[in-house]
């Protein structure tokens, strides 16, 4: 069991180290349309189905985030918070649901949404890229490049989620999303999907922050609510971008 547990962390280091070098210019390009928008005053959106919500939430409304980056809070999507938990899956199909969902949103024209999907096969991601990308949204995609060609599109395009962004970040993670195997277990498992893709969207916000300060503008940013202070300058940011959040209200 010692031996599987420094296989997993073994896994989950090379996937780290491999998204570093290998994607750095597509990090780069999605930092300077995440710095453009926050520069721009325009509204900036993150949304992921399932367990690619995590990545999404995990740039949200947290201690040394950006301010304005605002969930795309779709019914049914955010992590596992249907009952029974195959309706998630289920609702990924549906045609209509993301798209209605973002119409009713301020986006407009102009505007950023990060959308992640791990095999980028699904409908909701697809729809939901291009129906932003009509509306004039700017859109980043983060997928794994290794899906396309080894799975079908179940959108009726036949187009995944990588041919319909600006700019697309590859988390490198191999069809299945299981980094280990054993005798005895019938499939392979340690899925490290949600580590890397996280890291992939913290790698943009980071690098947009460092972008805004060369540009001379202070970027909106969170303290942890637990130290001194810190509760009274996350509401005093907050109002101060309130034109721009919609969890808070």
């Amino acid at each position: 069991m010692t031996d599987l547990v420094g296989q997993y962390f073994d896994a989950a280091m090379a996937h780290l180290e491999r998204v570093r070098r290998e994607e750095a210019a597509s990090i780069g390009a999605a930092a300077e349309l995440l710095a453009d928008a926050v520069a721009e005053d325009r509204r900036i959106f993150a949304f992921g189905a399932g367990h690619s919500s995590l990545a999404a939430q995990d740039v949200v409304y947290r201690a040394g985030g950006l301010v304005v980056i605002n969930l795309l809070n779709v019914p049914g999507m955010t992590g596992v918070n249907v009952m029974p938990a195959p309706l998630g899956s289920a609702l990924e199909r549906v045609s209509g649901l993301a798209t209605a969902t973002l119409d009713l949103t301020p986006a407009t024209a102009g505007d950023l949404l990060f959308v992640i999907s791990l095999s980028g096969r699904q409908v909701m991601p697809v729809e939901l890229a291009r129906h932003a990308r009509e509306r004039g949204m700017g859109v980043v995609g983060v997928t794994s490049l290794a899906y396309p060609g080894a799975v079908s599109s179940h959108h009726p395009s036949g187009t995944y989620l990588k041919d319909n962004c600006d700019v697309v970040l590859d988390n490198k993670i191999a069809v299945g999303d299981g980094e280990l195997s054993c005798a005895g277990a019938e499939t392979s498992f340690g899925p490290v999907s949600t580590i890397v893709t996280s890291a992939l969207m913290q790698a943009v916000v980071v690098s947009a922050v460092g972008r805004l300060t060369e540009r001379g503008i202070t970027p909106p940013l969170f303290r942890s609510g637990n130290v001194d202070g810190g509760t009274e300058w996350n509401a005093k940011v907050m109002a101060d971008n309130r034109e721009r959040i919609y969890y808070a209200f």
